[in-house]
């Protein structure tokens, strides 16, 4: 995969460029919106294998979000899960559909019932967020006629030949959208996706939920108390499901390197889902007894405050071992203020500003190269070993940075001009990867 974007890209348009114009985009777009909405209502039927948490799921519902609040129409076809109250609160239809299999059979009853569904709801587009069920939606959409759209949140693994066609689905969209350039440029090498038909649409953050200012020191302490730490400890935050891909493995190996050091106080806390599908927490958990950091590491159960467990750590981590594209929790973290630490892996230079892509003065954390344990480790350790006001100062850019280029205005926006663009309504500009962002910055 080459790392650079290649030099003929057009630039992306409409990026939300700060809190200011989010707040008169938000304005233009619900007046724009309502009007060509009472006109003209935009049906999305949305495809997404569960609706659980998972990035993909999270997704599925900021779409639904933007549609409704934009008076256009959605409807989720999914496994039920804890985010359904949230998908029907939000205006969206949710129709209980498994299209998370790879059984062949059912994959083909999937296919007639969006078919279906697609034609009883009068549906524009059928959107996939997910492999399994981006086959039945490709064909249901092909049958009827219709738009067919993906998103990828993340770079899927590509062992063999048959990986790399059973994923080549999601780069088959009429529009393919990707959360962040790095992903962008993933789908183009892998798959020779023309760049106009990529849209890169980041991830937004809810900013007043995830907001330091808002988070009082008795939640944080509450946390704290949680995983049995004291207020002298210094906490390295990985959240996210419990995968190999996620790289907590690479975590436990630089938190062995640490203690072989000499460093004292810390802890390593490891918050997010077990499903239970993998052997990997077992293998996860017989690697922390063979390195003897049993002492540094807690697995914690999910945490339903975040912003006080981000608040409550020192550092938030990603040691992916996989392209992620956009981490919700990496955005979140630099929302919190919080300096974070990422895998070249895990965030592209357009989630976390990092030298030498920036100056040591306007980098929001450090990066380093994927599976490297040492790495990881001498960037902790390098962390640590700044002053508080220092470490403060990396926070509060970061904290900038998104609030800047991750508002739910700026995302918005370009949602509802690409499917302007798509369903026919609106002429729009094509959304792709911009090669000069970081230099603009």
């Amino acid at each position: 995969m080459s790392s650079s974007p290649a030099p003929e890209m057009p630039a992306v348009k409409n990026r939300a460029s700060g809190s200011a114009r989010g707040v008169t985009s938000k304005v233009n777009i619900r007046a724009t919106a309502s009007v060509n909405a009472a006109r003209d209502p935009i049906a999305v039927l949305i495809v997404v294998p569960t609706l659980d948490g998972g990035a993909a799921d999270a997704g599925a519902l900021e779409l639904v979000r933007i549609l409704s609040h934009a008076g256009h129409r959605a409807i989720v076809a999914s496994r039920a899960g804890r985010l359904v109250a949230d998908v029907t609160a939000a205006g969206g239809e949710f129709v209980a559909l498994d299209v998370g299999t790879n059984n062949p059979i059912v994959m083909l009853r999937n296919v007639a019932a969006l078919k279906r569904l697609a034609r009883e709801r009068r549906c524009d587009a059928i959107h996939a967020f997910g492999r399994a069920g981006a086959w039945s939606a490709y064909i249901a959409a092909r049958l009827s006629g219709i738009p067919f759209v993906t998103s990828w949140y993340k770079g899927f693994r590509e062992q063999n030949i048959f990986k790399h066609l059973y994923n080549g689905i999601m780069a088959r969209g009429a529009r393919v959208i990707a959360v962040s350039d790095q992903i962008a440029q993933l789908i183009n090498d892998r798959y020779g996706t023309p760049w106009e038909r990529i849209a890169v649409v980041p991830c937004s953050i809810d900013f007043a939920r995830f907001d330091p200012a808002h988070v009082t020191a008795e939640r944080v302490e509450a946390v704290r108390g949680v995983w049995g730490v004291t207020p002298d400890t210094k906490v390295i935050l990985i959240t996210g499901r419990i995968l190999r891909r996620k790289g907590h493995h690479v975590a436990v190996k630089a938190v062995k390197r640490l203690k072989e050091m000499g460093l004292k106080d810390f802890l390593c806390v490891f918050v997010g889902e077990d499903r239970g599908r993998t052997h990997y927490t077992g293998e996860l958990w017989d690697l922390v007894l063979a390195t003897g950091t049993m002492d540094v590491i807690r697995m914690a159960a999910p945490v339903s405050d975040m912003p006080a467990a981000y608040a409550a750590a020192c550092v938030v981590v990603s040691a992916a071992v996989q392209p992620e594209g956009v981490q919700r929790a990496i955005l979140e973290a630099q929302a919190m203020a919080r300096p974070v630490i990422v895998s070249d892996l895990a965030a592209g230079p357009d989630v976390v500003l990092t030298s030498p892509t920036v100056p040591e003065g306007r980098a929001t954390g450090l990066r380093f190269h994927s599976g490297d344990d040492a790495a990881l480790a001498g960037a902790l350790l390098r962390l640590f070993s700044l002053d508080d006001p220092d470490r403060r100062a990396i926070g509060i850019r970061g904290r900038a940075w998104v609030l800047g280029h991750f508002d739910a205005a700026g995302v918005a926006e370009q949602t509802l001009q690409l499917y302007g663009e798509i369903s026919g309504r609106v002429s729009a500009p094509a959304l792709v990867p911009q090669s000069d962002k970081i230099s603009a910055i």
